[in-house]
């Protein structure tokens, strides 16, 4: 058997939250980075000479990426502290915006976007687990609601922002902001992160024995589901928010800073109500919610609302945003729950079950996108109900950790 996968906590920051603070800033830059080109599509496709569902399938190969690799880099860096393996996944990434901006061509595009995944694939899962091994029990989902919500600021902040200098400057110039945002975090990271060790290497025999845990086998489908229903239309959000009669520049912001003000919201409730009334509650309602936010959108493109009509899309906006974030923290509480003494193994695969997610939702919107928006919204809403389903009938429901004590 392999040595447990916990690194000591370094002295005097094991009861704080401060490190999965620091941890926040280097997600947000990796979020950035993830979601931001969702935010201009269309001119990237016209840039490059492709279509938009051409473009969009960047993404997919991004997330595919990302799933594939996340296992292989945690066998291949297992030693590495993990300080110096989260700054180096930092400045990969930064490289890999780099080569995005100045992508002459579709293929250098998606090269870009493939080493840009190899560093996010590095980085995340390597984040979420510390974030979990330095702070007390009773505070492990908001830790890593902490880490998580680098991701929903960037959603809330980084893509608006890029879509705004892409319009200004140019999707190369937003791209090339991207990579210097990537630089800085990662300087921020190496300066102000404690110590911590490297781990014991688990072989890939040892991951595909975590995934027959039956605790594990429950979680991780769910995490599929639960993104494939979310990026779905989030790939193609530009022209499925025009379909609700969200068009314009400053509209196109307005909703995306509105989509990530939700996610910040249902990441920050989500942690904070999985260490009170655990996570099987908090997911089931994150689920219904997002089947009826994809619902109302789908009947709303339906009937092509515009102008003073389009105030309707606020409210399923925010909730898609909210409940499309609320998945991450209960999701990890669960594994980490399942499989304690294999913490790091656990969120790695949950990553990597987060992006194939990504990945099919991508692929999938960008076939339905010529039926139309209330094709692609309807389509969604079936995975989240999907989920929903799931959740009911696969869920343990012990008693929440932390559920006595935490504030």
């Amino acid at each position: 058997m392999p040595r447990p996968l916990t690194a000591p906590a370094p002295t005097g920051t094991a009861h704080g939250l401060r490190p999965a603070a620091v941890l926040a800033l280097g997600t947000f830059a990796v979020g950035t980075d993830a979601f931001v080109t969702a935010g201009f599509l269309p001119a990237v496709a016209a840039s490059l000479h492709v279509s938009t569902a051409a473009a969009g399938q960047s993404v997919s190969l991004f997330a595919a990426g990302y799933a594939l690799a996340s296992p292989l880099l945690a066998v291949a860096t297992a030693r590495l502290p993990r300080r110096t393996l989260l700054v180096a996944a930092l400045l990969v990434l930064a490289v890999a915006n780099a080569l995005t901006a100045l992508a002459p061509n579709y293929p250098t595009l998606l090269a870009g976007r493939l080493l840009a995944a190899l560093g996010a694939a590095a980085f995340t899962p390597t984040a979420g687990a510390a974030a979990a091994t330095v702070v007390r029990p009773e505070l492990r989902g908001r830790a890593l609601a902490v880490v998580i919500g680098g991701l929903t600021a960037a959603t809330a902040l980084g893509v608006p922002l890029g879509r705004v200098a892409a319009v200004g400057l140019g999707w190369r110039a937003a791209l090339g902001a991207v990579a210097a945002l990537t630089a800085v975090c990662a300087l921020t990271v190496r300066l102000t992160l404690p110590r911590l060790p490297g781990t014991a290497p688990v072989s890939l025999r040892t991951r595909a024995a975590a995934l027959r845990r039956p605790g594990v086998l429950r979680v991780l489908p769910l995490t599929v589901l639960g993104m494939a229903a979310c990026y779905l239309p989030y790939s193609y959000s530009v022209p499925m928010l025009a379909a609700v009669g969200v068009s314009g520049r400053a509209a196109v912001v307005a909703a995306l800073l509105l989509y990530g003000a939700g996610a910040v919201v249902g990441n920050a409730l989500a942690g904070r109500w999985t260490d009170r009334v655990g996570p099987v509650p908090v997911l089931t309602a994150g689920y219904l919610l997002m089947a009826a936010a994809f619902t109302v959108l789908a009947a709303l493109a339906a009937e092509q609302v515009h102008g003073a009509a389009a105030f309707a899309v606020a409210l399923p906006v925010f909730g898609w945003g909210a409940s499309s974030w609320c998945q991450t923290p209960p999701q990890q509480h669960r594994l980490l729950a399942a499989a304690p003494e294999q913490g790091p193994l656990v969120v790695s695969l949950n990553a990597s079950a987060i992006y194939l997610g990504i990945g099919a939702g991508s692929v999938l919107g960008g076939l339905a996108l010529p039926l139309g928006a209330a094709a692609v919204f309807a389509l969604a809403a079936l995975p989240a109900a999907a989920a929903a389903l799931w959740m009911h009938r696969t869920a343990e429901r012990p008693a929440p950790t932390g559920a006595a004590t935490s504030t």
